[in-house]
């Protein structure tokens, strides 16, 4: 049986180079602008329209309250130092708004309705599974932080699904005992348009994601685990898989199913740690699934503006 450990020596393996440079510099260039992150429907928007409902109306509009959190997720300003921001930055824009207090911001954040925007995509997509951990700055290292010793570092996990192109077309924190695999089924399940194949790792080894998949006339790309037998799961599609492996070796199927586009997804948490960072800032729960979910917004505002695109460099 053919080896599934061989591995290609970093003298032969291929090199790429970016092929549309000049694209890609402009693109890197724009996702500085304020006019990308600050439009002019949300300065419009600014203030909240009243309502007829009894009690306290909001001062500022949802759309305010999302940019505003944006900006501070963008270039990484903690809730006092973006108050002063949007305030000199209105004052040099000549604009007379009015700008909330931190605690403000804060009390708004836990209770916005985000949804995640997703630029437009043709045809059926290729569907890139995966989560990472974020960390969270939980009460035991908070407890450590005021009076000394060690505190213990919590987590919560980021599940992505995205396509080809690197677009998220799925998002979801939750704690980190959640497994990947219900969430993967979800994904597939919840995610709009069509769906040509379903790549994620071996957590995603399941029946109900075969399940899923043939429900959405999809292809499922997910090495099974080394012990793996014929009807294991009951499954003919993962059946073929196992056969498949068995007789050409589990490197070679990765190379005939396109199992290489697991690495879109890897990439997209690169982006995002390197981009916003590692952890997340608010300290409640609705208050970090309305930042994870404005971060992959930023993520899929920076891929429409545009990335690089690889080509084989020729030794």
């Amino acid at each position: 049986m053919p080896s599934t450990e061989s591995r290609v020596h970093p003298k032969y393996k291929t090199k790429y180079r970016v092929g549309n440079w000049a694209n890609y510099d402009r693109s890197l260039v724009e996702r500085g602008s304020l006019t990308i992150w600050l439009s002019q429907d949300a300065i419009g928007k600014w203030n909240a329209k009243p309502t007829r409902r009894r009690g306290g109306q909001y001062k500022y509009s949802d759309l305010a309250i999302e940019t505003a959190l944006t900006l501070r997720l963008l270039f990484k300003l903690p809730l006092r130092q973006l108050e002063g921001f949007l305030r000199s930055l209105f004052d040099l824009m000549g604009l007379a708004l009015d700008v909330f207090d931190h605690t403000t911001l804060s009390r708004r954040a836990k209770k916005l309705k985000v949804t995640l925007r997703i630029p437009r995509t043709l045809g059926r997509i290729d569907l890139v599974i995966d989560s990472s951990g974020l960390a969270i700055f939980g009460e035991g290292e908070w407890a450590a932080a005021r009076h000394g010793g060690k505190g213990v570092r919590g987590w919560k996990k980021l599940h992505v699904g995205v396509d080809g192109n690197g677009v998220i077309v799925g998002q979801r924190l939750t704690s980190a005992n959640v497994d990947d695999g219900s969430v993967g089924v979800d994904f597939v399940d919840s995610v709009p348009g069509k769906i040509r194949r379903v790549i994620g790792d071996g957590a995603y080894d399941s029946r109900a994601l075969y399940d899923a998949a043939t429900g959405r006339n999809a292809k499922v790309v997910v090495p099974p685990v080394k012990t793996a037998q014929p009807g294991g799961r009951g499954c003919r599609a993962r059946d073929r898989v196992v056969r498949r492996i068995r007789k050409a070796g589990r490197r070679q199927w990765k190379k005939e199913s396109g199992y290489h586009q697991q690495a879109r997804a890897e990439n997209t948490f690169m982006r995002y740690k390197l981009i916003l960072g590692d952890r997340l800032h608010a300290r409640h729960a609705d208050g970090q699934s309305v930042e994870a979910r404005l971060a992959c917004n930023i993520l899929n505002r920076m891929t429409e503006l545009g990335m690089p695109v690889s080509q084989a460099v020729r030794m």
